[in-house]
């Protein structure tokens, strides 16, 4: 299996925390990480107002409107490549 780019594993993350959301363990099994590794680009994501934290019991991670017009961005670059 190739490496995914930043880009895919951004892609991955938003494509996931669609909608209603996901906490951390939905995150980490659907785009393949570990919780080591996805904590940096949930950081990045959260700092660029690309996702939210939504505070309770679990944390969900939600993406915002900014992160769906940067999820759409990023799956045309991808088509252009594929």
């Amino acid at each position: 299996m190739p490496r995914r780019s930043k880009d895919q594993i951004i892609a991955n993350i938003l494509s996931t925390c669609q909608g209603a959301g996901a906490n951390k363990t939905r995150i980490v099994y659907q785009v393949n990480m570990n919780f080591h590794t996805i904590n940096p680009h949930l950081d990045l994501l959260i700092e660029k107002t690309l996702i939210d934290v939504v505070q309770g019991s679990p944390v969900l991670y939600r993406t915002t409107l900014r992160g769906e017009r940067a999820l759409e961005s990023l799956r045309e670059v991808e088509a252009i490549y594929s």
